[in-house]
Order: structure tokens, then C-alpha cells, then sequence
């Protein structure tokens, strides 16, 4: 039986920092659930603007929320309508006071998430899965990834049975734990 990692995880402290950051003696269940619906309507409501990550800090009453997007503009919409709206929503969720920082992702052909996002959007829109994979491959190593692997699983080209099919292309060291390794999934 094979023994897999998170590729994040294994990498907390050596080159990666958590995605929370927030401590709690008492109630972190509560928190934990309330991070998990932050994280939850934010990817639900803003699932066009291509969010890579979302950050949350908390300290004394207060939360910050940092957002990775590959189109901050539509978060932010005319004139900071959008964000407020979403500060508002984010609000009811919790209790304590929320600052919304947005974060622009500058290279989206290399973010995981964000690649893996576009491949299944393709494969919702009936377009060959070899084709959508090899086609985000091509353009990550073109804007500067040092290597790629990618699976995709289920019933390929509308088969009766499911299969996975993979592909990798230049290097990515798993094994190394200093290694800057990305890892999205959807």
C-alpha cells in the first residue's frame, strides 16, 4: 500500500506557511468551521475570477482575508461595489471585524489551481481531455514551470468504464522536500 503526502503539507516550514494563521485555545472548532466557510463562499460566489488561494489571519476580534486571484477586477468591480458586497456576506459569517486584501496572481499559466480549473472547465465544455492537458502543459512550460504532471480521472471521452490518464513533462522532484512543488485539485 502506498504511503502518499500532501505535496503542501510535507512542505509546511521548510519553503510554505499555513494558510491559516491563527491560534486558539478554546473554541479553534468553531474558528476552523468558520474558516471552512469563509473559504467555502468566497470560491462559490467568486468561482469567475479565478481564485488560487485565500489566506485567512485572525488576532483579537479582527480577520483578515487575503485572496489569490488571476482577475482581481472582478472581485473588486466598479467603483469597489463588488468587495463591499462580499465584505458584508463575509461579515455574517463571522462575528469579528473583516479586511478583504486582493491579491493578484501575475502568471496564471504556472498556479496549480488555477491550471487544473481551466483543464475542467474544458473537459465541462466537451473538449478532448489529451488535448485540454497537453495544451495547459505546453503553456506552463512556455511561461517558465520548470516541469508539470498532470492526471485526469473518470470516464474519459464519455467511456462506459472510468481509467486515469497522466502525462509529465520536464522535472518534479516530490521526494525533495525543498523543492518548490504546486499542487491543485478539482
Amino acid at each position: 500500500m502506498g504511503q502518499k503526502v500532501h505535496p503542501y503539507g510535507i512542505r509546511l516550514g521548510y519553503i510554505r506557511t499555513w494558510k491559516a494563521r491563527w491560534f486558539s485555545n478554546k473554541n479553534a472548532g468553531a474558528l476552523l468551521h468558520e474558516d471552512l466557510k469563509i473559504r467555502a463562499y468566497i470560491k462559490k460566489k467568486l468561482g469567475q475570477a479565478g481564485i488560487s488561494s485565500v489566506e485567512i489571519e485572525r488576532s483579537q476580534g479582527r480577520v483578515r482575508v487575503r485572496i489569490f486571484a488571476a482577475k482581481p477586477g472582478v472581485i473588486i468591480g466598479r467603483r469597489g461595489q463588488e468587495i463591499d458586497k462580499i465584505k458584508d456576506d463575509v461579515s455574517k459569517i463571522t462575528k469579528n471585524e473583516i479586511f478583504l486584501d486582493i491579491k493578484e496572481v501575475k502568471v496564471p499559466q504556472i498556479d496549480a489551481q488555477l491550471v487544473a480549473e481551466n483543464v475542467a472547465q474544458q473537459l465541462e465544455k466537451r473538449i478532448g481531455f489529451r488535448r485540454a492537458m497537453k495544451r495547459a502543459m505546453q503553456l506552463a512550460m512556455q511561461k517558465g514551470a520548470l516541469g508539470i504532471k498532470m492526471q485526469v480521472k473518470g470516464r474519459l471521452g464519455g467511456a462506459e468504464i472510468a481509467r486515469a490518464e497522466g502525462y509529465h513533462e520536464g522535472k518534479v522532484p516530490l521526494q525533495t522536500f525543498r523543492a518548490d512543488v504546486d499542487y491543485g485539485f478539482i
